[in-house]
């Protein structure tokens, strides 16, 4: 090894000794550059990501490799130093890597001088360094792959050109062969196959930040054989014809040919192995989580996931099948035989073909294909089948990509989240099974329901109830087989288990009042018990049998995990127009987005709050954009939060309303909403806006002058009314945000929370913005750049953060209490009391109650969706899931938060002008330009100091 390194440093020293070295660096940098800025068009895209820096990077590395290795042994043969080499006594072996570590030395330089671009990213957005760590790691084994090649032709030939150019033409078949030029005109099975021979489909393996065994191996292995084939060959150069060496020659050749055949069977035996891989990315966003894993472990009945797949289909999903068949064989693993997996071909099985179009409903899709004789359109299956028991959901490949288009008019297709996009559809077909009899089976503690009632103060409307609850619950208990106990207590009966202080002080079980006119009061509370766990139920409507038994499901529903949760949703609608006639321009109210995203994992249902009850299996109530409401609606609200519900409120005070005579987009104050009863609970919505320097940009139409013609186009400006809260406004505490990266507000409100009114509450600030905001009365939304260029606003004299969302959890006073209930009205004529109210009014909620309160009102609207993709991609994809987890938070149900996070939200660069990317983008051309010529001093200075070799004179000998 001692001589491989002295070899090294002589090929170092022939770098350097020329301008060679500073030209492939410098070349290097500057294609590195062009196609970071200007190709992949980096501040356009405004992820904070390096995926710019890597994407050419196989197609650079056969370039620049090739001009490295074309003069290592060509110039050797041509200068007629190779026989002295080969006479020297120093093996073949140590000379080959000698000058591929030399070769290798000079690209680890190049590509450490890249390092600013990273760096450059991690300060303008949350970059994730396991991608860049792989990309680094990726591009050396892809430059070792090449390097070997280009040594191994530069010892065929004493032409460097040559050399060059075979070099470039194998490097080139490497990559192209698992490219999708050419694995698009085959088949699924042989288009793997020829995956995995490219090195461009295992580049991006490594790269995407995910270190495969499979793919290490790959090329080392293809190092490996074409060293080999180097010492073959310079072994070869040293042999003569005879008979004499003919042993030898066999010896080598045979030597070589089984080092060759050894890795590739290698590469053979490891092909089918998944397992053996390391997740570099922050949230191991392709590593099965353990969510994943315990609900697949967990499986009572056999679950099958059958991919549907064409074989002939679009070029840019073919290569996504193998990823997908992949992630499939991972969850087959993990399901401890509890799962099969099934990849058909439709086209090819009839069979099958009909079982999905009439069974299932799955039809082909027409895409563009390609095959060796030209692009055609076909009906294509792209679906993936989720079956369990009855149940079953399905995934077209529209529920699973996400697409990105470039400038220069490629168009990226990959994956979104793919076990977020699987679990949640295993999660909703295998709950979606389950019953109260399998949930009551699977609960590992014992359940009793405790009826506390007071019969002879009940009211006459619930004098039956003690009954009507008795019946249901013994139902229950002989569908249990013994997991279910009932018990009636009668709290006026002396010597009873508890007193009305230890019902209050254990179970927050209070008296509820005849009337508001009554001093009376009566007991009617439902407690249910699982292990350690109490839940205070309130069955609503008339006291039926079934809205009873309903209560009481919904309460083992929520201790259980085998269950689809029902997300309630009210949002707002346009009034009729004047005069009954219709309206005349399309609804702002639109809300589609959130619902749709929602579906994919709860049972939603629009709610009407018109009767002043929300239903008992309502477990999470959303309230967007509160607005004309009644007090009976209101009353529905509360009372839900009163029974420990969770209410999640877009609390805003400001909704978009279009301009009559210009179109163009304004506000209006939001009236008869939340607003008093909120602040009753210690959380006040401000009447400010709020705008902060940090902001989403918002496009806006532009008429330029192009040759006396006016043009119109979409420009996007700074704005400050929506605000971008990044990682540093978030509580990374809560399970809510965390891995989220940014949530844009539109249009927010500041909140305040009352510290007295909450003291012994649980209050988290979810998100706050920037110390760069600031607030104003003024409800004037349009930008003026002219004057006021940066902002289209005036900034506000004082800035600081505000807050711009909050969590609270505990127990709540009623906004009705010492009120009449708006359900109970007074007959004229008897002057009794009416009231819809079955119940009476709860005064006050358990601790479990859970209220979020969000200073937006718009920015879960599909209008501001749609604006915020036209600029900005898929960031609003940030304020979907952000609704996402404060369902999953609000019922408890957290195995998927931390799934959903990897993959489908952007990391997103900080808000720059023109100006400020200018800058940056010039500053590292300095950094590049300094790093050259720092390099290049470094070795003059090196060169400069080195001692010449002392001649020693030596004593003639005798006779000489």
């Amino acid at each position: 090894m001692k001589q491989a390194l002295i070899l090294t440093r002589k090929e170092l020293h022939s770098y350097f000794g020329s301008p060679m070295a500073l030209i492939f660096v410098g070349v290097f940098l500057a294609a590195t550059l062009f196609t970071f800025f200007w190709v992949d068009t980096f501040f356009s895209r405004g992820i904070a990501d390096v995926r710019p820096l890597f994407n050419w990077m196989p197609v650079l590395m056969i370039f620049l490799v090739a001009a490295l290795t074309m003069r290592q042994w060509s110039e050797e043969q041509h200068s007629g130093t190779l026989e002295i080499l080969l006479t020297l006594p120093v093996r073949l072996v140590d000379l080959v890597v000698g000058k591929f570590i030399a070769v290798m030395a000079l690209v680890c330089i190049a590509l450490a001088m890249t390092v600013f671009l990273p760096i450059t990213v991690s300060q303008l957005g949350n970059l994730d360094w396991g991608p860049v760590i792989g990309g680094y790691l990726a591009a050396v084994l892809m430059a070792a792959s090449y390097a070997a090649i280009g040594l191994f032709v530069s010892s065929r030939t004493d032409n460097q050109l040559v050399a060059l150019i075979v070099t470039g033409l194998l490097g080139g078949g490497f990559y192209l062969v698992g490219s999708g030029a050419v694995v698009d005109f085959f088949g699924d099975q042989i288009a793997v196959i020829l995956r995995a021979f490219g090195s461009g489909a295992r580049f991006e393996s490594i790269e995407r930040g995910v270190v495969d065994l499979r793919d290490l191996i790959y090329y080392l292995s293809l190092a490996g054989i074409f060293l080999s084939l180097n010492v073959l060959s310079l072994e070869s150069k040293k042999w003569s014809e005879g008979e004499q060496t003919l042993a030898y020659r066999q010896r080598i050749t045979l030597t070589t040919i089984l080092i060759v055949i050894n890795l590739v069977a290698v590469n053979i035996w490891l092909f089918p192995m998944r397992r053996a891989r390391v997740d570099l990315t922050a949230q191991r966003e392709y590593s099965l989580s353990g969510a994943t894993r315990d609900l697949l472990s967990n499986l009572r009945e056999p679950l099958l996931i059958r991919g549907y797949f064409s074989g002939k289909t679009h070029p840019l999903l073919a290569p996504l099948v193998p990823r997908i068949t992949d992630m499939l064989r991972e969850y087959e693993a993990a399901s401890n035989g509890n799962l099969s997996v099934e990849i058909v071909d439709p086209l090819r099985d009839a069979e099958k073909e009909a079982e999905a179009n009439q069974t299932y409903g799955i039809r082909p899709t027409p895409l563009q294909a390609a095959d060796r004789y030209g692009a055609s359109v076909v009906n294509a299956y792209f679906d993936i089948l989720v079956r369990y028991g009855d149940q079953h959901a399905l995934l077209n490949f529209q529920d699973i990509i996400e697409v990105e288009a470039y400038r220069s008019g490629h168009v990226d297709v990959r994956l979104r989240n793919l076990e977020y996009d699987l679990t949640r559809v295993v999660k909703k077909v295998v709950y979606g099974f389950q019953s109260i009899s399998m949930i009551l089976g699977s609960l590992g503690e014992p359940v009793k329901l405790t009826l506390y009632t007071t019969p002879e103060t009940l009211p006459g409307a619930l004098a039956e109830a003690p009954q009507t609850i008795g019946k249901v619950a013994s139902d229950l208990a002989e569908e249990s087989r013994g997991k279910f106990a009932f018990e009636l207590v009668d709290v006026d009966l002396p010597g009873g288990n508890l007193s009305r202080q230890e019902m209050y002080d254990l179970y927050d079980i209070r008296p509820i009042p005849v009337s508001f006119f009554s001093p009376d009061t009566y007991y009617l509370h439902m407690l249910l018990q699982i292990g350690e766990e109490n839940q205070l139920l309130f069955p609503s409507g008339d006291l039926s049998e079934a809205s009873i038994r309903t209560a009481i499901e919904s309460g083992l529903k929520r201790a259980s995990t085998g269950f689809l949760k029902v997300v309630g949703l009210w949002t707002p609608t346009d009034p009729p127009a004047p005069g009954g006639v219709g309206q005349q321009m399309p609804s702002l109210k639109r809300y589609s987005a959130v619902a749709g995203s929602l579906s994919e994992n709860y049972t939603v249902r629009n709610i009407n709050l018109a009767e002043g009850q929300v239903a008992n299996d309502v477990d999470v109530l959303l309230v967007i954009a509160p607005q004309n409401m009644s007090d009976i609606e209101r009353y529905a609200i509360d009372q839900y939060l009163m029974r420990g519900g969770s209410v999640i409120v877009a609390a805003g005070n400001y909704a978009m309303l279009p301009d009559q005579f210009t179109g163009s987009l304004g506000l209006q104050p939001i009236v008869d909403g939340l607003q008093e009863m909120l602040s009753s609970y210690g959380i006040t919505v401000g009447n400010e806006l709020l705008l902060d320097v940090q902001n989403e940009p918002f496009p806006i139409t532009v008429v330029r002058d192009l040759a006396g013609i006016p043009v119109r186009e979409i420009q996007a400006i700074n704005y400050p009314f929506f605000v971008d809260i990044r990682s540093d406004g978030m509580d990374r505490e809560s399970p809510i945000l965390a891995s989220l990266p940014a949530v844009t507000l539109h249009w927010p409100s500041p909140i305040t929370v009352d510290e007295s009114d909450n003291a012994e509450r649980e209050v988290t600030v979810l998100l706050q913005s920037s110390s760069e905001s600031w607030t104003t009365s003024d409800t004037n939304v349009q930008p003026d750049m002219g004057l006021y260029p940066d902002f289209g606003f005036p900034i506000g004299a004082t800035r600081n953060p505000h807050v711009v969302a909050v969590s609270v959890q505990g127990i709540f006073d009623s906004f009705f209490k010492d009120k009449q209930s708006p359900l109970s009205s007074t007959d004229e004529d008897t002057g009794e009391s009416l009231s819809r109210d079955t119940v009476g009014t709860l005064e006050s909620s358990s601790a479990d109650a859970r209220l979020v309160i969000i200073g937006s009102a718009e920015f879960l609207n599909d209008l501001v969706f749609e604006m915020s993709a036209g600029i900005s991609g898929d960031r609003y994809l940030n304020s979907l899931q952000f609704a996402e987890n404060l369902v999953d938070w609000s019922v408890e149900d957290l195995d998927l938060l931390s799934i959903r996070s990897r993959g489908i939200s952007s990391r997103p660069l900080a808000p720059l002008t023109e100006n400020q990317q200018a800058i940056w983008e010039a500053t590292n051309y300095i950094l590049a330009l300094v790093a050259l010529a720092a390099l290049g001093w470094t070795w003059y200075i090196r060169r400069r100091n080195e001692q010449p070799m002392e001649i020693i004179k030596t004593t003639p000998l005798r006779g000489e």
